[in-house]
């Protein structure tokens, strides 16, 4: 189709009709410009460049997606579609479609009063020239929530809530007798009893719970939990149902289980923990030629006492997992159950459901069995104790800590080896005093004490993974065997064009980034660039880049492998007692031993996708105690100046981290003096417009702390005189 160089001109019309020829042809089929020259037989620049502004223009028109740089599709979506509406307080709504695609804008006057979170059906409104893409509500589906959480506004006829962050168009009306005594100015939660609609756009509301007097650390912490809809109480009835349990073990159950009684076991856990969920036995056995050690991997067990659809079973499971705020744990199982009898405490006898490895000294696995057991620890060490031990050589069963310590190592460093990425994330942790209050601020590091109870928990969880489903693959008459149904913890690999995104970022720094190839080359490529850019000054950047081209990990019964550590099989089966999907793995796998048939996997993908979107929900909460506290910690530090890094970018300023306490704030734009700064997303820095001067990810910065608002939960920082 294409003209030779000194032919006649293509028209627009033509290219337009050639293009539509070929996408129709193969709707489902990605071209890259490449192939679409080649198709067309286009050959001249001008020719290409018509190409170009033509398939830019089916773009703007949705007769074409554009699905990577240069990639193009045919738009086979039609105009109306169904998905979640996000609510911006800035005004700047959106709406993400159900198939995980582009986000779309939604102005506030088509927004049909949605909120945060509401599943939405839209239509995609018709394209003005020169304007960004916009859909329109035209159906509330469901409510993501029908309650609030904020602080209540008591006038002399009327009474209305103040929630917090804007996710409501307006605040809440309460008629005054269904205040429950509440209170001017007290945080409540309500329960919301008419949305807004044609004839009233006022959302009315009654309270259901009085949390108390703003500022109070109770109140507080009740408050981000009820913000999320996760409870800050636990059921009467489900207590009362924990208390009926019998903790003794009987003769008959001891007969039917393995007995490690009398092997040396341990559990190995922060200084404060209650609930020991796993715990580790080692002993030497003789073999033939070389030592060989048995390690005993034992979880509590969970699904012996906590029986499928009881009462607990279902309080559990709509929880999913236990939430760890600042200052307290908000438990899955009732105390009893979690501190008492499931907890594997020392010198009790308990029941667990154990993975005995017989193992050589590099930790080489020669055989392996899955058993319900009984132990009895000997000891229970704190993580710090034990690093003392590794350290120092000396202590109680120094012998074997040492040993369980280089079997780890082996272990660790074979990972790594077969491509697991490395990501040594640091979590902020506050000392806290009997009020609540935060009296220090520190990442917690991870030592070899913390990563020799981490690389058994991964091999333990591997290997049951792998008991199920790395089935061999034909019968003997030569048909597939079908692997029974199982809960997997999935980890999908680094979004393609994230990654293209982190090595554009690292290529003016000098390093190199391989973004195609097997998944083991890639995670090495990934390693080898943490390791070269360690203790630069781009340190930073390239981390938080490289993190956010990182999937999430999910539970899923479809299995995927796991792209972070590496594993074509991995589960959850070591923490139950503060996990739900690891009761459903031990359940599963018990079904299995007792030679039971494949579970229904419809039902377990729907328990799986319940548990993945709590496990973000907890995340969430406990992100808020954290910034919280970090604000609560600043609270007398207003006017002090500290040195830290550039840790976020956005259009409206930049997050800078304290260096000394790891506490984030915000430089708002208006306090970048002396240039306008435009926001270069790309590469994640602000630059001037007039001088060029430049704020860039992981930047060193000397700032003073401007503000610290409780309320909003916000810390606010200006750049210090000498900046």
């Amino acid at each position: 189709m294409g003209k030779n160089k000194g032919g006649k001109r293509l028209s627009k019309r033509a290219v337009t009709e050639a293009l539509q020829g070929l996408f129709m042809a193969c709707p489902n089929e990605t071209y890259s410009l490449k192939q679409i020259f080649r198709q067309l037989k286009l050959v001249t620049h001008p020719a290409k460049m018509l190409a170009i502004d033509t398939l830019d223009e089916m773009c703007w028109d949705d007769y074409l997606s554009k699905v990577g740089e240069g990639q193009y599709r045919m738009n086979t979506k039609g105009q109306v579609q169904e998905g979640t509406f996000i609510r911006k307080a800035n005004g700047k709504n959106t709406f993400l479609p159900d198939d995980g695609g582009t986000p779309i804008f939604v102005s506030e006057r088509n927004s049909m009063f949605a909120l945060n979170g509401d599943r939405v059906r839209v239509a995609m409104m018709a394209r003005r020239q020169n304007h960004i893409k916009e859909a329109m509500v035209t159906d509330i589906l469901s409510h993501k929530t029908d309650q609030a959480v904020g602080k209540l506004k008591v006038e002399k006829d009327f009474a209305f809530l103040i929630t917090e962050g804007n996710i409501f168009v307006h605040d809440i009306l309460i008629p005054k007798k269904k205040l429950k005594g509440g209170k001017d100015g007290e945080k409540a939660v309500v329960r919301i009893t008419q949305w807004p609609s044609k004839e009233s756009k006022n959302i009315v509301g009654e309270v259901i719970d009085v949390l108390g007097k703003e500022g109070d650390n109770n109140v507080e912490m009740h408050a981000i939990l009820a913000q999320y809809g996760l409870p800050y109480k636990y059921p009467k009835a489900v207590e009362d149902a924990a208390k009926k349990i019998e903790p003794g073990i009987t003769e008959e159950e001891i007969a039917r289980r393995e007995d490690f009684r009398d092997v040396f076991t341990c559990t190995i856990d922060p200084k404060d923990a209650k609930d020991f969920d796993d715990a580790l036995s080692i002993r030497e056995i003789s073999h033939l030629a070389s030592r060989l050690w048995e390690v005993g991997v034992h979880i509590a067990d969970v699904s012996h006492y906590v029986k499928e659809n009881s009462i607990i079973d279902k309080e559990a499971q709509k929880r999913a997992t236990s939430v760890y705020l600042v200052d307290r744990t908000i438990p899955m199982l009732p105390e009893r159950l979690c501190n008492f009898i499931c907890s594997l405490r020392p010198d009790e006898e308990k029941l667990c459901y154990s993975v005995i490895f017989v193992l050589d000294e590099d930790a080489n696995i020669k055989k392996y069995h899955i058993a319900h057991t009984v132990i009895k620890s000997d000891r229970r060490y704190a993580y710090e104790e034990v690093q003392q031990i590794l350290e120092t050589g000396k202590g109680d069963y120094a012998k074997q800590l040492k040993m369980l310590d280089k079997m780890a190592k082996a272990l660790r460093e074979r990972r790594f080896k077969n491509g697991a990425v490395k990501f040594d994330r640091e979590e902020l942790h506050f000392d806290i005093d009997e009020d609540g209050h935060p009296t220090r601020a520190y990442f917690k590091k991870s030592n070899d004490a913390t990563q020799l109870i981490e690389e058994f928990m991964l091999l333990a969880n591997r290997t049951v993974a792998e008991s199920i489903g790395a089935v061999k693959k034909t019968k003997a008459d030569g048909q597939k065997v079908k692997a029974k149904t199982f809960v997997y913890r999935v980890h999908d690999q680094p979004d393609p064009q994230k990654l293209e995104s982190l090595r554009q970022v690292v290529a003016p720094f000098g390093y190199k980034l391989k973004t195609s190839g097997t998944k083991g080359a890639i995670s090495r490529s990934l390693n080898a660039l943490m390791d070269e850019a360690a203790g630069s000054n781009e340190q930073k950047l390239i981390e938080t880049v490289a993190l956010r081209a990182m999937m999430k990990a999910k539970y899923s019964t479809h299995n995927i492998g796991h792209y972070g550590l590496a594993f074509d099989y991995y589960t959850h089966f070591t923490s139950p007692i503060r996990r739900y999907p690891d009761t459903m793995v031990h359940r599963l796998l018990t079904r299995y031993q007792d030679g039971g048939r494949s579970a229904n996997q419809e039902h377990f993908e729907e328990l799986c996708e319940h548990s993945s979107e709590m496990e973000q929900t907890a995340q969430n909460a406990e992100r808020d105690s954290i910034k919280y506290k970090m604000v609560e910690f600043m609270g007398d530090k207003v006017g002090e100046c500290f040195d830290g890094h550039i840790s976020g970018i956005q259009s409206y300023g930049i997050y800078v981290e304290i260096d000394e306490n790891h506490c984030e704030g915000l430089v708002p734009m208006h306090d970048l003096r002396g240039d306008y700064y435009e926001f270069d997303e790309a590469h994640y820095c602000l630059i001037g417009r007039r001088h060029h001067s430049k704020y860039q990810l992981g930047d060193p910065i000397r700032i003073k702390v401007a503000r610290a608002n409780l309320e909003k939960r916000q810390l606010d920082f200006t750049l210090a005189d000498d900046e």
